[in-house]
């Protein structure tokens, strides 16, 4: 409201603010009091001149121009504002098709918005007016449903952004429908841009409705707004302009007050008011789907995560890139594994595949990917399991609420939605969550908006949005990359004492091998979207056999490091993913490499894929300080 009433101060919003005032006041009251004088006939003034007693003149009637004018504001206001809202309700819903109806339906739905855009509006103003016929009703369907098209396309581009946030991926893990997530995320946080566009859009469409009455096809007799007395003056515009002139100044004027009222705020706001954007499809998820191995008939009651093969894969141009390539872990409960690598490496990637948050174009393939004993690629909606046995932890806590809502009621949700509790009990329950997470007074917090938290509060709160089920893994995306030490310390204790009090299973992703090698039990080290080594945290620093992972180990700096020797750095630059090369995508960097490891790809063998695994590394030569993100 602050920002609004700062828009009503600048000169532009004390003009727009002032004229839409004073519109809006003649369109609820002028017909209450000057009705009677607006309708009066006089005879003996038909088309009069403006004078002292009718200061626009009179019609053919002998009915005063100026009360005419201020009587019809209502009819005008009223029409412009119907269109205004149609054309923003059904753009709207014709934006989140691909979030409501999928992909399939969706995406033509999009291809058909984007064709529509293309045509003139006063095109489609004119085919919908001779579709849905003469008189005012027909005239505000076509109006509105001729500026649908912009509006939906401005929905859906405002739409595909906030889609892309870490709190709606919550949602989707928690299992929370489209439809809700469209209702409870996505239109709170596209509601200014929408009605800062939808004023300045009501301008155009008042000038759109006053040309098609002054063309016949909208207001009719005896009933008569801004448009109609235009075309009734239209006659007698050289021996009377004032007839014609003065229905027209009104369009003028109320027009300004719109955009003039919607262009203040919009500055104010910060607001993008082109509703000319280029649209952006948003396709649903898409999964590629392998022929799934029969189920085993002795499930390990204590295996988490069961990962073989895992493969993800993107179309890029006539090619495809894959980012992920065979990867096999399993996950027990109650353990700790770490997943390290470099930026790139497919560390994220195959997490969001575990918990089923890649969207199209994406293409997750597994020989095996299961969760708690079902797997996941039989072709049924397991969104249920997901959202109340897999907890997602994003990396950074200021995206992963949605800002338009309070806290409690964000952790609430997943109660309402997958244990089917009432709003009180879903309540109680965040309350409890956030008291469990070490928030200080959580009945008070959980009425607050998360930019009044601070980045470890976020943090831990996101937790306790996991643990709102009895979740059975905790995937832990890079959650103390954004947060100082101390905060980092308090994250990363929180998350073993939930461990081992739950025994719940748990993949942490870091880029920091010593916080992964302090609270994991198990370290993964991924390059090149693949494992290129699996060994127990204890022996990470001491008894790493693969040179990526050694590198990796060297290049952090600990108390006992030579504060005069330049800190160590891995040589070359990670693979793209497009252009992974033939042998050990590792081999341009190693410096143990040969001809075999240039030519021949080593495969996952006593826990390290290399081909000389634990040889003694060369003494480094001095190099360029590149550094890699380790």
């Amino acid at each position: 409201m602050q920002r609004w009433s700062r828009a009503a101060r600048t000169p532009l919003g004390i003009v727009g603010f002032g004229l839409l005032a004073v519109t809006l006041f003649l369109a609820v009251f002028a017909p209450l009091i000057w009705h009677r004088q607006a309708g009066d006939y006089d005879t003996d003034n038909l088309l009069a001149g403006a004078s002292g007693e009718h200061w626009f003149g009179t019609d053919n009637l002998g009915r005063d121009i100026f009360y005419r004018v201020l009587v019809a504001t209502r009819l005008s206001i009223t029409l412009a504002v119907s269109a205004t809202l149609i054309a923003v309700v059904v753009g709207v819903v014709l934006g989140a098709a691909p979030t409501l109806l999928g992909r399939w339906i969706g995406r033509p739905l999009i291809g058909l918005v984007n064709i529509l855009v293309a045509f003139p509006g006063l095109l489609l103003v004119l085919f919908f007016a001779i579709v849905f016929g003469v008189g005012a009703k027909g005239a505000v369907l076509a109006v509105g449903l001729a500026g649908a098209p912009t509006f939906a396309r401005l929905g859906h581009t405002l739409m595909a952004a906030v889609a892309g946030r870490d709190f709606v991926a919550a949602a989707r893990a928690s299992g929370v429908r489209p439809g809700r997530i469209l209702v409870r995320h996505l239109l709170p946080n596209i509601a200014e841009p929408l009605i800062v566009n939808a004023t300045i859009g009501a301008g155009g469409v008042l000038l759109s409705f006053a040309g098609l009455s002054f063309l016949g096809l909208g207001v009719q007799s005896p009933d008569y707004d801004w448009g109609r007395m235009m075309q009734d003056g239209l006659g007698g515009i050289y021996v009377h302009p004032l007839a014609a002139l003065a229905p027209g100044a009104a369009v003028i004027i109320a027009g300004l007050a719109f955009n003039l009222s919607g262009e203040a705020v919009a500055r104010a706001l910060g607001v993008q008011v082109d509703v000319a954007w280029r649209a952006v499809v948003t396709p649903t998820r898409h999964r590629a789907r392998a022929a799934a191995p029969p189920p085993a008939d002795d499930v390990d009651p204590d295996l988490v995560l069961d990962v073989a093969n895992l493969r993800v894969a993107f179309p890029h141009g006539g090619d495809v890139i894959r980012p992920v390539r065979g990867v096999t872990f399993q996950v027990r409960r109650g353990e700790a594994v770490g997943i390290v690598g470099e930026s790139g490496s497919g560390k994220s990637l195959t997490a969001l595949a575990v918990a089923d948050l890649l969207e199209f174009p994406a293409q997750v393939d597994a020989d095996r990917l299961a969760v708690l004993g079902t797997d996941l690629h039989d072709g049924t909606d397991h969104r249920h399991l997901l959202g109340t046995s897999v907890a997602m932890v994003f990396q950074d806590p200021m995206t992963s609420f949605n800002p338009a809502h309070r806290v409690g009621a964000q952790l609430a949700e997943a109660a309402r939605a997958h244990q089917g509790a009432t709003r009180k009990q879903a309540w109680r329950r965040a309350v409890d969550r956030l008291s469990a997470v070490h928030i200080h007074d959580p009945h008070r917090r959980a009425r607050q908006y998360p930019f009044e938290f601070s980045g470890g509060m976020r943090q831990r709160a996101m937790i306790g949005m996991g643990l709102m089920g009895a979740p059975k893994l905790i995937v832990a995306d890079e959650p103390t990359t954004a947060l100082d030490v101390t905060v980092q310390r308090q994250v990363l204790d929180m998350l073993r004492e939930v461990r081992t009090t739950d025994d719940v299973a748990l993949i942490l992703i870091s880029h920091d091998v010593s916080v992964v090698a302090e609270v994991c039990d198990r370290v993964m080290v991924m390059y090149a979207g693949r494992v290129v080594e699996d060994l127990p945290a204890a022996d990470l620093a001491v008894a790493a056999r693969h040179p990526y992972t050694r590198a990796l180990v060297a290049a952090v700096p600990d108390m006992h490091s030579d504060l005069d020797a330049p800190l160590a750095t891995i040589f070359g630059q990670p693979v793209d993913p497009a252009h992974v090369p033939d042998g050990c995508a590792y081999a341009a960097r190693c410096p143990l490499a040969d001809r075999r490891c240039r030519t021949q790809e080593p495969t996952l063998t006593s826990g390290v894929a290399c081909w000389h695994p634990g040889e003694s590394l060369p003494v480094p030569h001095a190099r360029d300080a590149r550094e890699v993100d380790a």
